[in-house]
């Protein structure tokens, strides 16, 4: 029998428990997959000064360590590492990855809840909720009727597993649904896809504008002050890709002066969001504390299927899946 890989995971403290890897979360997903478990030798390290002598021994690693420096010279073995999160914006330049080591992300982890959350953001926003609610705040009976959502259009900015969910809850609830990427390439999940470029003529035609895009140098502020009076007026935003592709205080504006029907947040800057924050004080929005995509029960087990999936294609020497493209930043 061929030597076992060795695989290392990264136990963070710092980190919500949500994303922690526990040994029976990994014995579990090992009964779940276990023919290439067979083929792995899997040690559980606390991040920081433990983590070394591991590291110089691991060829996998499940989980980025707070002292990303060390990978170059503290893990002359490694060939593969393994991000538990989608979102790379937090990690990059990765000039840090050590030459010819495969760095993949947690793509295709969020995409279920993602679903369920943006049916509850369209309903929501389209049922004037956050107003509805302020009234019942203040002790104000006034009736506020809205339309259904059937036929209303939802424009999708960033086509990967959060936009894709998008366009699913969308689809479900009767809308039409556009997307919008680098190429322009079509997903099956959207009635029409266009390149970015075509980003200001689409925007008058939404009635939600939904932000799902990774955090780039291209996409920082894709939504701006110009942008949000391209809008459709009485148009609604949902953001849940990061904070820095929206310019929150023309949003915040644009929302006092009536501009937009409403708007949800699942992502703001800083985080948490201090109490000075003029946002806690904008009509018509709704506020989540970054908790739209992840599931609370199965985070981790979701994360070891999509891991072990990629295992098996690591260890017949074939193209990883959601391996990040450092020229791309996602």
């Amino acid at each position: 029998m061929p030597a076992r890989l060795r695989v290392l995971i990264v136990d963070s403290p710092g980190k919500h428990p949500l994303y922690r890897i526990t040994r029976e979360q990994w014995r579990a997903a090992c009964a779940r997959h276990p023919a290439p478990a067979r083929r792995v030798a899997a040690r559980i390290v606390r991040d920081g000064p433990a983590l070394a002598p591991a590291l110089a021994r691991a060829e996998a690693v499940i989980g980025v360590p707070a002292r990303r420096d060390e990978l170059c010279a503290g893990a002359p073995r490694l060939r593969w590492l393994h991000h538990t999160s989608a979102g790379v914006d937090g990690l990059v330049p990765l000039d840090w990855l050590p030459r010819g080591v495969a760095f993949t992300n947690n793509s295709g982890a969020h995409g279920a809840k993602a679903e369920e959350y943006l049916r509850m953001a369209y309903t929501m926003l389209n049922c004037r909720m956050p107003r509805i609610i302020a009234d019942q705040h203040a002790r104000r009976w006034r009736q506020v009727f809205s339309p259904g959502l059937a036929g209303q259009s939802a424009l999708i900015v960033g086509l990967g597993d959060l936009g894709k969910a998008a366009a699913r809850a969308a689809r479900e609830l009767g809308m039409t649904v556009t997307g919008v990427n680098r190429s322009g390439r079509r997903v099956p999940e959207a009635d029409a896809v266009h390149p970015v470029a075509r980003l200001d003529a689409l925007l008058p035609r939404a009635d939600y504008v939904v932000l799902a895009t990774p955090l780039t140098a291209a996409t920082r502020r894709i939504i701006d002050r110009r942008r949000l009076a391209h809008m459709k007026r009485g148009a609604c935003l949902i953001n849940i890709a990061r904070a820095g592709v929206l310019d929150a205080a023309a949003l915040s504006a644009a929302l006092a002066r009536g501009r937009l029907g409403g708007a949800m947040l699942d992502v703001v800057e800083p985080e948490p969001l201090p109490r000075s924050s003029p946002l806690w004080r904008t009509p018509n929005l709704v506020i989540t504390p970054h908790v739209s995509c992840d599931d609370s029960e199965r985070y981790s087990d979701i994360t070891l299927d999509l891991w072990f999936a990629n295992l098996e294609r690591f260890l017949a020497d074939r193209a990883l899946k959601h391996r990040v493209d450092p020229r791309k930043g996602y």
